[in-house]
């Protein structure tokens, strides 16, 4: 949605559902919504909304809902107390629905019917949303309209915002669209035919839901893999799943001679079902891409479909369309952010151990990532790092700063500083803007035979250092810029020396700071945690700290890096190092 405001800090309540999806889901409606928080101020407007209103939504955000818009019919400003818009809107969590005056931008007076349903925010506070639209009078009656009229939008509206709710909540998006078939059956349709476009351009028959005697009946034979759409085809399902728009279906479309295998299945599943009327929208994702149709028919002595409802059907589809492209970029991204996460080096003298998890949101797809190799010379190179963003940008953009980092760190005459800093300047070419946070460090075994960390950190939460005895501090000498900021500073270097049973932690925010707690709360929670997990096996450690610091409520993906000094007698390991055959958690 436009214009969404920087409202007050992250509170402990988890958010309800994905900000990024909803934000895609909300602002593609073809319904005005505005979203407000606890106190009545609006935060976010759809562009629909805008349009309807004749408001712009920067000057609807930030200001009082009722005060701006709440109206009489002779367009007087309402008392709170007589205003049930208002009144409805302090019952936080049930949906409730009327109808009412809006003031316009341009100070006329907007009839609407609208519905209160209560909304997470994006940082978590509880706050509101108001679906809304234009009421249409009789002409024939003046001064007041059809009753029968304003029922039927209510309910419109209500099935759009539970549509929204579920598509935007955190279940699979099979999950997801099962249960808008739920929503939609019986309430439009008899039967709900989901067909969904593969990467490959595959049609695969995902859902065919019959509703009858009061319950939903999946009728597997009818799903499965369809025959290809040919480019000629000018079949109604075929226009929709290759762009067209929203279409009526019959099966009188189909009893004209077949021009496709597709053609085929269709008049089939008429003649098996009994619709004598449906409707195929397209499941559109960004940027107009079909990635499939979701068709409603009607049989027995149930009218066709009305316009309105036609119109109903297409906005659902859309909502359908725009979860399942967010879905499907998710799971591109989270594959290939698990692919880069290495394999680690085993070194002689040193124990290793890694974990990674994604966020539990929707959008778990993430910028966190670690690293380890070592250079030709045996010294071990590691990375822990955390590109802004939780989407398939911020995946790519975390590969791409991981290869980069990767070759720079050859250079082994130049110190951790001077690596970062070439990876800096070297982002300045990417398309996008990219700002991340790191720990770049270096362990080598000296003339002495100990180990001497040597690491940069770039707007990084410090590593954490436990000794032999338990004791924990945290390697936090100050901190340079994140990446993308200052691409010429001039990056420090520190260094300490690592005794026999020394361990070194290194983590991403995700650990440490979420909506229910501050940061520096988090890190007393995590030194706590690990002295006392300090004579525990090093994978115990990890796991440990996981499950012990990560906070309830965490809205954030971990990567998690750790090392652990053993027999201060072993040498370092050659070019050729053995790797170890499990893969990380």
């Amino acid at each position: 949605m436009r214009h969404q405001a920087e409202h007050g800090k992250r509170s402990g309540q988890a958010a309800a559902a994905d900000p990024l999806l909803v934000e895609k889901v909300l602002t593609g409606l073809d319904i005005g919504i505005y979203v407000t928080d606890a106190q009545e101020r609006i935060v976010s407007v759809n562009p629909r909304a805008e349009e309807i209103l004749r408001w712009s939504a920067a000057l609807l955000v930030g200001s009082n809902a009722h005060d701006a818009l709440h109206r009489s019919a002779n367009g007087t400003l309402l008392s709170p107390q007589e205003c049930k818009l208002t009144q409805d809107y302090q019952h936080e969590f049930t949906i409730r629905a009327g109808s009412a005056w809006f003031m316009c931008g341009d100070g006329g007076l907007l009839p609407v019917v609208w519905l209160v349903a209560p909304y997470r925010l994006e940082n978590g506070d509880p706050g509101t949303a108001v679906l809304f639209h234009e009421r249409v009078f009789d002409p024939e009656m003046f001064g007041t309209y059809d009753p029968d009229h304003v029922a039927a939008l209510t309910a419109n509206l209500s099935l759009i915002s539970a549509t929204t709710t579920v598509l935007t909540s955190h279940v699979e998006i099979a999950e997801a669209l099962r249960q808008v078939v739920q929503l939609v059956l019986p309430r439009l349709a008899d039967w709900a035919i989901v067909d969904l476009i593969d990467q490959h351009g595959h049609v695969r028959r995902a859902a065919a839901i019959h509703y009858h005697d009061n319950r939903h009946v999946r009728v597997e034979e009818l799903e499965g893999s369809l025959p290809p759409v040919p480019p000629e085809s000018q079949m109604p399902l075929s226009r929709v799943l290759k762009g067209a728009p929203v279409s009526r279906i019959s099966p009188e479309d189909y009893s004209v001679p077949p021009d496709a295998e597709m053609a085929v299945v269709q008049r089939r599943l008429f003649a098996t079902t009994g619709m004598h009327s449906a409707i195929a929208a397209p499941l559109r994702g960004r940027g107009g891409s079909i990635l499939g149709a979701l068709t409603l028919g009607r049989s027995k002595e149930r009218p066709d479909f009305t316009s309105t409802e036609i119109t109903l059907v297409d906005d659902i589809a859309h909502q359908a369309g725009l979860a399942l492209d967010y879905e499907q970029q998710r799971r591109v991204a989270e594959t290939m952010q698990r692919y880069l996460l290495p394999q680690l080096p085993r070194i002689p003298g040193l124990e290793m151990e890694a974990r990674y998890y994604p966020a539990p949101q929707s959008s778990r797809v993430g910028g966190d990532w670690y690293d380890a190799f070592t250079l030709a010379d045996g010294t071990l190179t590691m990375v822990l790092g955390d590109v802004t963003g939780h989407d398939l940008r911020s995946a790519a953009q975390m590969a791409e700063i991981r290869s980069m980092l990767r070759a720079f760190a050859w250079d082994h005459t130049s110190t951790p500083g001077e690596i970062v800093s070439r990876l800096d300047q070297a982002l300045v070419t990417l398309d996008a803007p990219t700002m991340a946070t790191l720990i770049f460090a270096r362990l080598e075994r000296t003339a002495d035979s100990s180990w001497q960390l040597a690491w940069t950190n770039a707007g990084h939460p410090p590593p954490l250092l436990l000794d032999r005895d338990g004791h924990s501090r945290f390697l936090d000498a100050e901190n340079d810029p994140l990446l993308g900021i200052v691409p010429f500073a001039r990056r420090q270097n520190f260094t300490t020396t690592l005794t026999p049973s020394t361990t070194v932690v290194f983590y991403s925010d995700g650990l440490v700071e979420s909506a229910a707690r501050p940061i520096d709360t988090g890190l007393e929670s995590l030194r706590d945690h690990a002295a006392r997990l300090a004579h525990s096996s090093l994978a115990d450690l990890c796991d440990g700290l996981i499950s012990r610091v990560r906070a309830a409520g965490h809205d954030d993906d971990v990567a998690l890096l750790a090392l652990r000094v053993t027999d201060p007698q072993m040498v370092p390991c050659t070019p050729k190092t053995q790797i170890n055959s499990a893969s990380p958690t």
